[in-house]
């Protein structure tokens, strides 16, 4: 018997997609207004973030319910360490440093690995499926107008291992609606959903003001 987990994530985070999707910086993003450093810097938080939310999720595969969830072709740390490369270079570990949203993401994952592992699935939910969806649009955009060759520095966005994406997609919310859970669990993981699309935002909002920078006031205000 169904859960409806999938449908109760896709309808009970669809308010906090909108929000996500009005930030300044991602109305900019999708006009095709990418300034490398931003975009950089981006990328750069959201390797602290998959890093601790795989290795998370890794030790925890054999927990009842993440273990029908695992899918480590998703996993996207080894993409963005290639990504790091491209932009900063081969010794980018030793300055790389995440901005106060990304380390505030990092503890409430860190939070969850060690009090509520179940509640991971919100994030991994939130995360994933934006990449295998918008995230794939995003990509094309920064290629273009940051006149990239092939997948330099948009790695992540490759998901090599899942060639058909709509179809994995579907097996993903297929296991979402699997998982052997009441309607209170499911709920606290929706909410979490939504806390992960907040800590998104938060790291993206941090990005606004290099953008301003890069673009000037006039033309950022114009744009969004």
């Amino acid at each position: 018997m169904s859960n409806n987990l999938a449908l109760k994530l896709r309808s009970g985070t669809q308010q906090a997609h909108t929000d996500a999707e009005n930030v300044g910086f991602m109305k900019c993003f999708v006009q095709g207004v990418v300034d490398r450093e931003c975009f950089s810097k981006f990328l750069g938080n959201l390797y602290f973030v998959y890093s601790e939310l795989e290795d998370a999720v890794d030790k925890h595969k054999q927990h009842p319910l993440i273990k029908i969830m695992y899918f480590p072709e998703l996993n996207r740390q080894s993409y963005l360490e290639k990504d790091m490369t491209f932009y900063h270079g081969n010794l980018w570990r030793n300055f790389l440093q995440p901005s106060p949203a990304a380390k505030n993401y990092v503890a409430r994952i860190s939070q969850l690995f060690n009090h509520a592992p179940e509640l991971l699935l919100g994030h991994t939910y939130t995360r994933y499926m934006g990449d295998l969806s918008g995230g794939q649009m995003l990509q094309k955009v920064a290629q273009s107008a940051l006149k990239l060759s092939g997948f330099e520095g948009t790695e992540f966005y490759n998901f090599d291992q899942i060639p058909d994406k709509q179809a994995f997609k579907q097996k993903y919310r297929q296991a979402l609606d699997s998982l052997p859970i009441d309607d209170t669990t499911a709920d606290k993981i929706v909410a979490e959903a939504n806390h992960a699309f907040y800590l998104n935002m938060e790291i993206i909002k941090e990005l606004e003001p290099i953008l301003i920078q890069a673009l000037g006031h006039a033309t950022y205000n114009d744009l969004v």
